[in-house]
């Protein structure tokens, strides 16, 4: 009866390194994945580091496009309306017509 409870013990020891082993490589297992979701190169963080950097080209592109709107709108004026030419001419390079004075006051 020693030797069936030696065995026996050898066995349980055996069943018990098994499971040890076994409980440690799930564990490391999921620490790695944990691991690798969170910092990977398709991880959490990157995740969140893409979101807003993507967040910021939108705002940008929707910035241009509405300069791009004002700028297109500026072209069409100047096409089509004499007296928006006239009044940038004299504003933004302070042309003025013959026998015509102008006066600049300092600020």
């Amino acid at each position: 009866m020693s030797a069936h409870n030696l065995l026996r013990k050898q066995v349980v020891s055996e069943v018990k390194k098994r499971r040890l082993i076994f409980f440690t490589i799930a564990v490391l297992s999921f620490v790695y994945l944990l691991v690798s979701l969170l910092f990977g190169d398709a991880g959490l963080f990157r995740y969140l580091e893409l979101h807003r950097t993507k967040q910021n080209l939108e705002r940008q592109l929707v910035e241009i496009n509405r300069q791009n709107e004002q700028i297109r709108q500026q072209i069409k004026l100047l096409k089509e309306d004499p007296f928006y030419r006239e009044k940038l001419a004299r504003e933004e390079f302070g042309l003025a017509k013959p026998d015509e004075y102008i006066f600049q006051y300092d600020r």
